[in-house]
């Protein structure tokens, strides 16, 4: 199950990047000069990791809001589930208008980058945590 959660949010990640929208009629669209492209539905949740760098062992806050999903359901950090970037993760308010979480870097991880996702039920948001020994 986490493995799809995190190969989906990659997936909108990325979709979340492409340098066209759609437009409300369907067709696509270039967006306005100087202005950033709107995510797609579904990769329209923001996280961020305070503080950010974070050293081993150190607990962290997570926050951001669903940007229209029905709430903070999980927040999945690294590339498996054998090695997370984040541990004992704990969502402390899943308000979708304003979500917190609290989780402590893993003991494992050494200098480097690490991806954190967020399910916001129906949207996912992700962000980058650069991790020290």
């Amino acid at each position: 199950m986490k493995k799809k959660a995190v190969a989906a949010a990659i997936g909108l990640t990325v979709a979340a990047g492409a340098i066209i929208i759609a437009t409300s009629s369907g067709a696509f669209a270039a967006p306005e000069p100087g202005a950033a492209p709107a995510p797609p539905k579904g990769a329209r949740a923001t996280v961020q990791v305070d503080p950010n760098p974070v050293w081993r062992g150190q607990e962290v806050t997570i926050t951001g809001d669903c940007g229209g999903g029905t709430g903070l359901k999980a927040v999945l950090s690294g590339f498996s589930e054998t090695k997370p970037v984040l541990e004992d993760v704990r969502i402390i308010d899943p308000n979708p208008a304003g979500f917190l979480a609290k989780a402590r870097l893993s003991d494992t991880v050494g200098n480097g980058v690490g991806p954190v996702f967020v399910d916001c039920g129906g949207e996912a948001g992700v962000t980058l945590i650069v991790t020290h020994a």
